[in-house]
């Protein structure tokens, strides 16, 4: 019972601990907190869905070319909504006003084209029969969502610690201005980072989509929230503590949810938030100079 526990903590922070490093790499590189982050996971889960559902792609087809697309879409967004603000050194709470307001409009457009229900990927996508190691039963969904987790945080670690690229990111992390007088190109790696994010974002969203084969326009929401709840948990700005932060939110919701009541795995969740902010204001692994990349 405990390691089938396990099992899903991992499955289910894998997608927190994603979802939540895009938001982190956001407001740690670009200053900005960014709730257009809740429409990509829609965006990225409802493009998969049309692209295996409708044009009969492969799955995993479905979902680098729904990723991908969504990350233009992030990049489009970003540059309209937020360049603007970024030009104005405007405060970070313009951003959050400035986003809530473009999520609330997205939102409702989504809603008009695809309507509320809850849309569902076809059941022969992958198979629901578990796959028994031991008392340990995990099905293909779940091994599917470790595998590509697994993938995409090691392809961003090495892109961030080992690329030029990456070496420009953390430097735009730390000074925007000095970083821009050593020849990095400012505007251009901002326009990147949204797109990585948006990327990794909707990736998330297609994976908590085929986890609980439900798609709505407002599944990004409940994630939304979840973000907040790991990057205060983790601390402000770095993607590793986003890391182990979103795994750690999704242990305390499993075993709050599998001992004592799904009722209460909402509620679970926050309160470590709250007791973090209490005793910890940087957050767990956070300093008092926060590392922004």
């Amino acid at each position: 019972m405990l390691a089938q526990q396990l099992l899903n903590a991992l499955v289910l922070g894998s997608v927190y601990a994603l979802f939540s490093m895009g938001f982190t790499l956001t407001f740690g590189v670009l200053r900005v907190i960014n709730l257009l982050y809740g429409f990509y996971v829609a965006a990225g889960a409802f493009l998969a869905l049309v692209l295996v559902r409708d044009v009969g792609l492969p799955l995993w087809a479905a979902g680098l070319s729904a990723a991908l697309a969504t990350g233009v879409i992030g990049m489009v967004c970003d540059t309209a909504v937020l360049t603007p603000l970024r030009r104005a050194k405007a405060p970070e709470l313009a951003s959050l006003i400035v986003t809530l307001g473009g999520v609330l409009l997205l939102n409702s457009v989504m809603f008009l084209v695809f309507g509320a229900e809850v849309r569902r990927f076809p059941v022969d996508v992958l198979s629901q029969a578990p796959i028994s190691l031991g008392t340990l039963q995990i099905g293909e969904v779940q091994l599917t969502i470790i595998i590509v987790v697994a993938i995409v945080v090691t392809a961003l670690f090495l892109f961030i610690e080992r690329t030029r690229l990456g070496i420009a990111v953390r430097a735009l992390a730390e000074n925007p201005d000095a970083a821009s007088l050593m020849g990095v190109n400012v505007e251009a790696m901002f326009i990147g980072i949204s797109f990585i994010a948006a990327t990794l974002t909707a990736i998330a969203g297609i994976l908590i989509g085929l986890n609980f084969n439900a798609v709505d326009p407002y599944m990004g929401e409940p994630l939304m929230l979840r973000a907040f709840a790991v990057i205060i948990i983790g601390g402000l700005g770095d993607i590793r503590n986003a890391l182990v932060a979103g795994l750690a939110l999704g242990f305390v919701e499993v075993m709050t949810a599998g001992y004592l009541s799904s009722n209460f795995k909402d509620a679970a969740g926050f309160a470590v938030m709250v007791v973090t902010l209490w005793l910890r204001p940087s957050g767990l692994f956070g300093h008092s100079v926060v590392r922004r990349a």
